[in-house]
C-alpha cells in the first residue's frame, strides 16, 4: 500500500505565554470551518512567566487540547521548569514538547528541524538556550545526511538576524539585538534551506517576499524559502498568531515542480553577509565538519519507541516549577501516517488479517496476486525499531505465510527498504517452487546488485537483524525461506525498486514492466475482491484471534 501524494495540513502558532483556553478555541473554530489540520506547531513562549492556573487543567488530564499540539523550549529561566528531559517528552495529553534541538521525521517524509530557546554565549548553553556548538552539531547532522536538498519546515522562537535584507517592507519595530534575533539563526536558516521558517518572540507578524537558495545563473535552481514570524495569542493589535497552510513533502515532490519559483522572489538575506568569509559561520566550532560523527544524536522520529530517558544536563530541567517526567515521546499521530492501522488514510479494504502487534495487507500495485505486507500496527519505521512484542508477532506472520504458501507449491520472499520510508513495510512474495530455488533467487540478488555496484552481504543465519544493524541506519534486507540472508547498507543513493526488479527478472518470476508498483494498480473493487480471495484462503493458517 503506497501513500498517496497528498498536501499536509498544518497550523502554526506564535507566543501562547499561557493563554491556553484562547488559542485551543480558535484552534477549534478554524478546524470547524476550514478544517481537518493534522499537527499545530508552536513557537516562541508556550508558557507565561506567571503561575499558569490554565495549565493545570492540561496537565492534570481535566482538558485536553483538540489537536496533536507540538512545541519549542523555554526562551527564559522562569519557564524552564516546565520541560523536564530535554530530549523531548509528553507535557499533557496530546501536547508534546520536541526537546532542545533535532528534526522531527513524519511519517508522510515531512522533516521538520526544530531548535529551542534563544541565542547564549555560554558553553554549554541554559536550559534555556542554545549555544554555537549547539547549532553547528544540529547543522552537521543534516549536511551530513546524503542527498541533502533542505528541510520542509525550521522552527525557532528567535528571528533570524537580517532576515528583513531584500524584504518587501520593514517588519515593524523589530528588536535586532538578543532575545528578539539570532545571527545563529540566520546561519541556521542558511544552511538548512527551510521552505517554511517559522519564528516568535517579537510579538508581531511578518510574512517576508520568498528568498532563492541559489546564485542565479551561477547555481542549480533551489526550492525557494518563506519566513514567517507569528505575533502573541490574544495581542491587543489582532496580529496574526495562528498561520494555516498545506504543504506536499519535499520527498514526494517532483524535482522540477519543487524548484518553481514564485514571481515575487528575492535574493537571500543571508547570502551576503552570512556566506561570505568572515561571515556567522565563524561562530561556530566544527564548521568543517568535525562535528559530523554526532550527527545521529539529533535525529528523532516520533515513530521510535523510546530507548529510555535521558539524564538531563546541569541545570537542565530543573527549578520550582518541574514536573514529574512524563514518557519520553507519544507515537506519531496515527492520523498523519498513511499505514498506522488506525490512521484514516489506511485502505482498509486491502487489510486480510489484524493480529495483537502486526496486521497483514495485500501490497498495493502487487507483483503478483498474493504478493502481501507485514506491517505493526503502531507507528515504527524499521525491524531494527521493533518492540520485542512486535518482533515476535512479525515471525508469527512469516512462519504462518511460509506454510500457507507451501501448501500450494510455493516459497516466499521477504524483504525491507529502510530507506525513503516512514513505516516499516516486510514486502512478502510468493515464487512458484517449480520456477526457482532458494539458490536461484539469491544468485539473482547478488547478480543484480553486482550490476548496479551494490554491496550486498550475507549475514549469519541465526543473527537478529538489530545485532548488526543500528537504528537510524538507511538499509535494505532480504530474507530467503531457506534462512539465508542478504544486507546493504545504504550510503547514498538506492533504487527504489531494486527488490521489485530482481524479483520480476527473467530468472525468478519473469513479469516484465511490474518493477514499478504504480504500473499494476486495480480499480478499489477489484483490490477488494482480491482482499477477500485472500483472506478466505488463508484462515486456516492465521494467526489466533483474541477475544
Amino acid at each position: 500500500m503506497a501513500p498517496p501524494e497528498r498536501p499536509l495540513r498544518l497550523l502554526v502558532c506564535g507566543d501562547v505565554e499561557g493563554r491556553l483556553e484562547a488559542l485551543f478555541a480558535r484552534v477549534r473554530a478554524v478546524q470547524k470551518k476550514s478544517g481537518p489540520f493534522e499537527l499545530l506547531l508552536c513557537v516562541g513562549n508556550f508558557f507565561g512567566s506567571a503561575r499558569e492556573p490554565e495549565w493545570e487543567d492540561f496537565r492534570g488530564g481535566a482538558k485536553k487540547a483538540p489537536i496533536p499540539t507540538f512545541v519549542l523550549g523555554a526562551n527564559n529561566a522562569e519557564t524552564a521548569g516546565h520541560f523536564p528531559d530535554p530530549g523531548g517528552c509528553e507535557l499533557a495529553e496530546n501536547i508534546t514538547y520536541l526537546g532542545h534541538k533535532g528534526v522531527f521525521s513524519g511519517a508522510s517524509g515531512l522533516q521538520i528541524a526544530y531548535l529551542s530557546g534563544t541565542e547564549s554565549t555560554q558553553e554549554p548553553a541554559p536550559a534555556h538556550g542554545f549555544s554555537a556548538r549547539d547549532v553547528a552539531n544540529l547543522r552537521a547532522s543534516l549536511l551530513s545526511a546524503p542527498g541533502f536538498k533542505g528541510v520542509d519546515i525550521l522552527l525557532t522562537s528567535p528571528w533570524p538576524k537580517g532576515i528583513q535584507a531584500f524584504g518587501n517592507s520593514t517588519p515593524g519595530p523589530v528588536q535586532s539585538q538578543a532575545p528578539g534575533s539570532s545571527e545563529l539563526v540566520s546561519l541556521l536558516a542558511a544552511s538548512l534551506k527551510p521552505r517554511y521558517h517559522f519564528a516568535a518572540l517579537q510579538k508581531l507578524y511578518y510574512e517576508r517576499l520568498p528568498y532563492r537558495n541559489h546564485a542565479v545563473l551561477q547555481e542549480a535552481a533551489q526550492h525557494a524559502s518563506r519566513f514567517i514570524a507569528l505575533a502573541n495569542v490574544g495581542n491587543a493589535e489582532k496580529s496574526k498568531y495562528l498561520y494555516a497552510f498545506s504543504i506536499l513533502p519535499m520527498a514526494s515532490m517532483d524535482p522540477a515542480e519543487l524548484v518553481k519559483q514564485p514571481q515575487d522572489v528575492t535574493e537571500s538575506p543571508y547570502r551576503q553577509p552570512w556566506g561570505s568569509k568572515g561571515s556567522a559561520s565563524h561562530l561556530l566550532p566544527g564548521a568543517k565538519g568535525e562535528d559530523t560523527e554526532l550527527a545521529s544524536q539529533f535525529f528523532f522520529d516520533l515513530s521510535r519507541k523510546p530507548k529510555g530517558r535521558k539524564r538531563p544536563a546541569e541545570g537542565e530541567g530543573r527549578g520550582k516549577q518541574q514536573q514529574p517526567p512524563r514518557s519520553r515521546l507519544p507515537p506519531l499521530p496515527p492520523a498523519a501516517c498513511w499505514f498506522c492501522l488506525a490512521s484514516p488514510q489506511v485502505e482498509k479494504h486491502l487489510v486480510v488479517s489484524i493480529g495483537s502487534q502486526c496486521y497483514l495487507a495485500l501490497a498495493k500495485g502487487a507483483l503478483c496476486a498474493d504478493h502481501v505486507l507485514i506491517l505493526p500496527v503502531g507507528h515504527c519505521q524499521s525491524v531494527v525499531e521493533l518492540p520485542g512484542d512486535v518482533v515476535e508477532e512479525v515471525e508469527q506472520y512469516k512462519a504462518a505465510l511460509r506454510r500457507f504458501f507451501g501448501s500450494r507449491g510455493k516459497r516466499c520472499v521477504v524483504y525491507e527498504r529502510n530507506f525513503r520510508s516512514q513505516h516499516l513495510q516486510l514486502q512478502v512474495v510468493p515464487v512458484p517452487q517449480q520456477r526457482c530455488s532458494a539458490e536461484d533467487i539469491k544468485e539473482a540478488f547478488l547478480a543484480q546488485a553486482e550490476e548496479q555496484r551494490i554491496e550486498l552481504m550475507e549475514i549469519p543465519e541465526h543473527s537478529a537483524l538489530k545485532q548488526i544493524v543500528q537504528p537510524g541506519t538507511p538499509y535494505f534486507y532480504v530474507e530467503l525461506d531457506s534462512g539465508e540472508k542478504l544486507l546493504h547498507r545504504i550510503r547514498k543513493s538506492f533504487p527504489l525498486q531494486f527488490g521489485r526488479e530482481v524479483l520480476c527478472s527473467p530468472a525468478v518470476l519473469d513479469l516484465p514492466g511490474r518493477a514499478d508498483w504504480r504500473a499494476c494498480k486495480l480499480a478499489p473493487e477489484e483490490e477488494a475482491a482480491a482482499a477477500q480471495d485472500f483472506r478466505r484462503a488463508f484462515e486456516p493458517f492465521d494467526l489466533p484471534q483474541e477475544d
